[in-house]
């Protein structure tokens, strides 16, 4: 309808037509999207061009903007969701704080109200007060579209921001009237990312100094090394240091590297720990979990983000992406020299680490039998549960990006519309659900859009008939009362089968294996139910927060 004649001279756009030639001149195929009024036009756009962008619809916004986080998630590239204004992009909102906070480039579209009733106090449908400055709060950057003319600057402005230093969510808001509204629109610009800043030499030598210095180092990562895989590798081999991870950075090493550890081998090994190599992640580990800190311990961090630097100082700071990061610190070792290996040390802490670690039950039993069926490759998304607390140190995971959690937000719910994201972006790969009874029906209404797209997304339900956490702290803190924590639940099985998902129900990880193995091979969409005894399950916080 509105075709570019190749050589950059304006032709008639709609609003909505120039958001969507600016999606996929950055590469976008898939955006997540639920229909409303204010963005009929933006819909229109994308009906018009589904031979080149898919749009994948829910049952709730905050599910749209889940399955974007999964897609981004897993990927390490931008993912695109669409919802209306005002309650639509506030339900989405805990998507969007989600992805903002492990680092993921997401980016919100949505509408606003119509230029003629703006900011009039009208209440037209939908309108909330200053609805740029909320998201302004909840992302990296929001901007504002008012004509289509400045559909496409800002849109690219928010790619280009999402993916230039510590990556980020961002959003677009537009006019009502702007996605319909026609003008003269040259094609689309993609804004480059903003380049790292240079690595400083004197900051890489005076790091570098310092673990050629120490005793007893270990690295730890984040998000922020998920793609610097080769290279955390190849220092820590280098050094002969254990790579700590807690939840973003899970991956990054192998946990089937001899150096690759968990926080449940780290905290053996923290006590006498001189030197804390930080690469890419904010270190939540040193004080806000392990509370004690080493008295000689010396700090290294790399990360991309100079403010990073300032909410933790450290006795060296280096400003740099992961990789390069890590590059450069291997390079200065070769001059400055190592520190003597601890080999066998490192590998009988290991051991009993994982000694440790089998004492956590049942979870760790499931965890097994699921590690068992689940290939290397497919993604392990998690719930805030027994189940997914457990995953955090007893959960083997093999490659970066495999296991997708929702980072410090630590947002209930978010666990199977994410995988639907995940498997929308890999759909050729295993992608397993693993998620609480309470936690599975903030979106169980998202089995009818497993089954609608054909994301073949196998699901397993813990159900321990609670909200198991808060029902062990009300016990344990509170002389034993307990209010709103014990559930009343469906037949989780009956549940999946009336939207079409075949569904099973177990009772041990024995049973579980073989159900996995069915879900796996059937084609489709499936759940399956643990039924586990409520109370029964031991504490994961003892190796999460130990009293060290």
């Amino acid at each position: 309808m509105h075709e570019e004649n190749g050589c950059g001279t304006p032709r008639l756009r709609t609003g909505g037509d120039v958001i969507v030639e600016t999606l996929l001149a950055h590469d976008i195929g898939t955006i997540y999207a639920l229909p409303g009024a204010q963005i009929y036009g933006l819909f229109d756009a994308l009906a018009r061009r589904q031979d080149r962008i898919r749009t994948v619809g829910a049952r709730h916004e905050q599910a749209c903007g889940y399955m974007a986080y999964g897609h981004a998630r897993a990927t390490g590239r931008p993912a695109v969701f669409a919802v209306v204004p005002g309650p639509g992009i506030l339900n989405a909102s805990a998507a969007l704080v989600t992805a903002h906070g492990s680092n993921t480039p997401v980016l919100a579209l949505t509408g606003d109200g119509m230029w003629e009733f703006k900011d009039r106090g009208r209440r037209q449908l939908h309108e909330i007060a200053d609805q740029l400055g909320v998201l302004r709060a909840l992302t990296k950057w929001a901007g504002h579209v008012d004509h289509p003319t400045q559909a496409a600057e800002q849109v690219s402005f928010a790619f280009q921001q999402m993916m230039s230093g510590r990556r980020g969510a961002t959003a677009v808001q537009t006019a009502w009237d702007c996605f319909t509204c026609v003008a003269p629109v040259r094609a689309p610009q993609v804004l480059p990312a903003v380049p790292n800043p240079p690595v400083d030499p004197a900051a890489i030598d005076r790091a570098a100094r310092l673990i050629a210095g120490s005793r007893a180092p270990m690295i730890f990562v984040g998000s922020g090394a998920q793609g610097a895989s080769q290279q955390v590798i190849a220092l820590a081999e280098a050094i002969g240091a254990p790579v700590v991870s807690f939840r973003g950075g899970r991956g990054v090493v192998p946990d089937d590297h001899p150096l690759g550890y968990t926080v449940a081998a780290g905290q053996r090994l923290w006590r006498q720990t001189d030197l804390a190599l930080v690469i890419g992640s904010r270190f939540e580990l040193l004080d806000m979990r392990w509370r004690h800190r080493p008295a000689d311990l010396q700090l290294i961090r790399v990360d991309i983000d100079p403010q990073e630097m300032h909410r933790l100082p450290a006795t060296a700071h280096v400003v740099a992406d992961a990789a390069e990061g890590a590059l450069a610190l291997l390079a200065a070792l070769h001059k400055h020299g190592v520190p003597r290996r601890r080999d066998e040390l490192l590998a009988s802490t290991k051991a009993a680490a994982a000694a440790a670690v089998r004492e956590i039950q049942p979870q760790v039993a499931y965890l097994e039998a699921i590690r068992d069926v689940l290939p290397r490759e497919g993604f392990f998304v998690d719930e805030i549960s027994q189940m997914g607390f457990a995953a955090m140190f007893g959960f083997p995971v093999y490659q970066p990006r495999t296991l997708v959690t929702s980072g410090h937000q630590g947002t209930l719910g978010f666990g199977f519309p994410t995988a639907l994201g995940v498997k929308s972006a890999f759909p050729q790969r295993p992608v397993l659900s693993v998620t609480g009874d309470g936690g599975f029906l903030f979106a169980a209404q998202e089995l009818a859009t497993a089954v609608q797209y054909g994301l073949h997304v196998v699901t397993v339900v813990f159900n321990n008939d609670s909200y198991g956490n808060v029902h062990r702290d009300q016990l344990r803190q509170f002389e034993g009362r307990v209010l709103g924590c014990e559930l009343v639940n469906p037949d989780f099985r009956a549940l999946s089968e009336s939207f079409g998902v075949p569904a099973r129900v177990v009772r041990q990880p024995s049973e579980l294996r073989a159900a996995l193995e069915w879900a796996f091979a059937a084609g489709t969409p499936a759940l399956i139910e643990v039924r586990v005894p409520r109370g029964s399950e031991s504490d994961p916080w003892q190796l999460l927060m130990p009293q060290l």
